[in-house]
């Protein structure tokens, strides 16, 4: 096993990380990780996120551009990715993430700010992906108990009706309680 030190640049403290040693450990800044658009196009100013997308963009001004090309015989560090939050459990070199898009999600949905909202239920999101995903099934599958609470999942309001079941028990309900099942399924279009 390969022990290592690395030295937080926030803190001043030194980590003992145990990793691969081709494995290189980078710690990107909170406003390298909630950038946009990097790489921007000086004749449009039209930015990009990676540098290959600029340079494919850069072909349409007939401006020289190159593609960066691998060849056989370089070799691919691993790269780790580490949380700038010091607070964070990702923040030590042995929990850091494996690639720059795990770790700019984590860090928008753990400490960024929370901008997306859905306009029929108002959850808010950090991560426009998240949103996304959360607004095209938003509506479509509710489960509805008698007592007129909502819910989104199948198991949510079972668990809501375990309690209901219990509170006719400690009254002394239960032999008046409905053998009818409790839930409605809704379908919305």
């Amino acid at each position: 096993m390969w022990v290592s030190w690395i030295k937080c640049v926030l803190l001043g403290v030194e980590f003992e990380i145990l990793t691969d040693p081709d494995a290189e450990v980078i710690a990107l800044s909170p406003k390298t990780l909630l950038a946009t658009n990097r790489f921007i196009c000086e004749i449009c100013n039209k930015g990009f996120q990676r540098d290959q997308n600029l340079q494919l963009h850069r072909r349409g001004h007939n401006l020289p551009w190159k593609l960066k090309q691998r060849s056989n015989k370089d070799v691919v560090r691993k790269k780790a990715y580490v949380c700038p939050e010091p607070s964070c459990v990702h923040h030590h070199p042995s929990r850091a993430l494996g690639d720059l898009t795990g770790i700019k999600k984590h860090f928008c949905r753990k400490h960024g700010e929370k901008k997306y909202k859905c306009e029929k239920c108002s959850k808010i999101y950090a991560v426009q992906s998240d949103w996304k995903a959360h607004s095209k099934t938003c509506g479509t599958r509710e489960y509805r108990c008698d007592c007129g609470t909502l819910f989104s999942r199948y198991i949510f309001i079972y668990h809501h009706l375990i309690s209901h079941s219990y509170c006719l028990i400690l009254r002394g309900l239960e032999r008046y309680r409905c053998r009818q099942p409790y839930l409605y399924r809704h379908s919305y279009p």
